[in-house]
C-alpha cells in the first residue's frame, strides 16, 4: 500500500492510498482521480515530509494538515454561514459600523470591503472575516 499526498490545482491536500505507484500512475493517467473538496480532477503529488522522531518523550509531532474530509466539511460550513448572511455588497464597512453602535440590528452580513476599510473596522474594535473572492462560495455554487 502505498500512501501520497496529493493536492489539486486550488490548492487542496489531501491523502491518496493506491496499491503501487503504477496504480497511482494508472488512475492518474486515467482521469480518475479528484479533489474531494472542490471536484478538480488537476491532481498532482505533493512533497511530503514524514515525521521521525529524534527523541524520547514529551514532544508532540507537528500537527497533521486537515484531511480532505475536515476540508470539505468547513468548506460546507462556510458556504451555509454565506447562505444565510445577507449581502450588502459595497456598503459592508458601513453596515458593520452601524451594527457594532447601536444604529442598525445586529445581524450575519456579508459583502465587499477594501484592506484598508477591513483594517480600520479591526482598529475600530468590530471583528471582520475576510474571505477569498471565489467561486466556491458565490451564490452559484451555494444552490
Amino acid at each position: 500500500m502505498k500512501v501520497l499526498d496529493l493536492g489539486c490545482a486550488h490548492g487542496h491536500v489531501f491523502e491518496g492510498w493506491f496499491a503501487s505507484e503504477e496504480d497511482y500512475q494508472a488512475q492518474r493517467e486515467r482521469g480518475l482521480l479528484e479533489c474531494p473538496v472542490c471536484g478538480d480532477r488537476q491532481v498532482d503529488k505533493r512533497l511530503s515530509a514524514p515525521y521521525v522522531q529524534t527523541r524520547r518523550g514529551g514532544d508532540e509531532p507537528p500537527a497533521a494538515p486537515p484531511s480532505a474530509a475536515q476540508q470539505a466539511e468547513l468548506l460546507q460550513r462556510l458556504r451555509e454561514w454565506v447562505r444565510g448572511a445577507e449581502d450588502v455588497g459595497e456598503r459592508f464597512a458601513e453596515e458593520a459600523r452601524a451594527m457594532h453602535h447601536g444604529d442598525a440590528p445586529t445581524r450575519r452580513i456579508r459583502g465587499r470591503a477594501s484592506l484598508a476599510e477591513a483594517a480600520e473596522l479591526w482598529d475600530e474594535g468590530i471583528a471582520v472575516l475576510p474571505l477569498p473572492d471565489t467561486p466556491l462560495l458565490d451564490d452559484k455554487a451555494l444552490h
